[in-house]
């Protein structure tokens, strides 16, 4: 039978309702804890406040706490800071769903980079593994096998797909931290041009090892100064690395227009106007041939940023942008080691 019970307060799922002189509960059904934590703050980016409904901490809190009563495997507290709270859920992907709802809904947040919850057993101290299997081209298995290696990856099982119908195929069964899992999907969809398929669940919590995860860095590239990006500047910063904007888009001092080829963040101005003159030389004006920039989606922007990124998100746009926004403040960060 179904019923619909209505009139009581601090109900959550897997408690049971029974009758006042003879309570017998039913054995509460046990929901997996959280892996992965984020920080959700508010908005105070200088865009803050353009195209959002739901800006303030009182918003921010009262939708986190709100999404607990139905998100049985969510967690949110608050922390010493009023605008900032910590989240924890299973996984990237199911942060990721909660953030896109927020958006739709009208919310403005900023979010930090995804980590894992860890825990300390006596004097160990355990974090989370997964089982991932991957399906991918015979010819890319090499490049997939030497990433997952980098990541800690254990190899469990391995074997070959035949098809008649195209490429062999490799099927791929591995162990490995849910660390190793961050920032992996975008990466092997680039080294196997989009061909690679990917599935992981949560296994159990082992002892973290010694030996660290060989995740490569990456820099980004940041804008100077405020403005509009220009179609000249971009094509002069273009060959610094892979752009995130195109030209006449609206940026700040401190946001990531781009990711440079090198491991190091690079200061750009992407509003640069090409000077006026009134000399002409052959092949002066010619017309200048920009690279798509790269889509910015909510799932690339989480897995892209650093410790020292935040995405910011609005009903509108996905900006990635440097917690400390003035330069001079990050190299100062960065030589005291904060």
């Amino acid at each position: 039978e179904i019923v619909a019970v209505a009139g009581l307060d601090d109900v959550s799922i897997g408690d049971t309702i029974a009758d006042a002189e003879h309570p017998v509960a039913l054995p509460r059904v046990t929901v997996d804890e959280p892996t992965v934590q984020m920080t959700f703050s508010v908005n105070n980016s200088p865009f803050a406040g353009r195209e959002g409904k739901y800006l303030t901490s009182r918003h921010l809190r009262d939708r986190l706490f709100k999404e607990l009563e139905t998100n049985v495997s969510l967690r949110a507290q608050e922390t010493d800071s009023a605008d900032k709270f910590l989240v924890a859920g299973r996984g990237e992907l199911h942060l990721g769903v909660l953030i896109e709802q927020m958006r739709r809904e009208g919310y403005e947040l900023q979010v930090s980079q995804p980590e894992v919850i860890v825990h300390r057993e006596g004097d160990k101290v355990h974090e989370p593994y997964e089982e991932l299997t991957i399906q991918v081209p015979e010819t890319y298995q090499g490049a997939v096998i030497e990433e997952l290696g980098k990541r800690r990856g254990e190899l469990r099982h391995m074997r070959l797909i035949h098809s008649d119908a195209g490429p062999s195929e490799m099927h791929l069964e591995y162990h490995i931290p849910t660390r190793g899992i961050m920032g992996l999907k975008n990466l092997l969809l680039a080294k196997t041009r989009g061909t690679i398929i990917m599935h992981h669940v949560f296994a159990a919590y082992e002892p973290v090892e010694e030996r660290d995860l060989a995740v490569a860095a990456h820099g980004s590239l940041v804008a100077h100064e405020d403005g509009a990006s220009t179609g000249y500047a971009i094509f002069m910063t273009q060959e610094r690395g892979t752009m995130f904007i195109g030209p006449g888009v609206e940026v700040y001092r401190g946001m990531v227009v781009g990711e440079n080829s090198r491991d190091e963040d690079m200061d750009v101005n992407v509003c640069k106007e090409k000077h006026l003159s009134n000399m002409r030389a052959s092949g002066t004006d010619e017309a200048l041939v920009l690279t798509p920039p790269r889509e910015m989606s909510l799932e690339f922007a989480l897995e892209y940023i650093g410790p020292d990124e935040l995405v910011e998100i609005t009903p509108q746009n996905l900006r990635i942008r440097k917690r400390l926004l003035n330069p001079d403040d990050r190299r100062k960060a960065r030589k005291s080691g904060k």
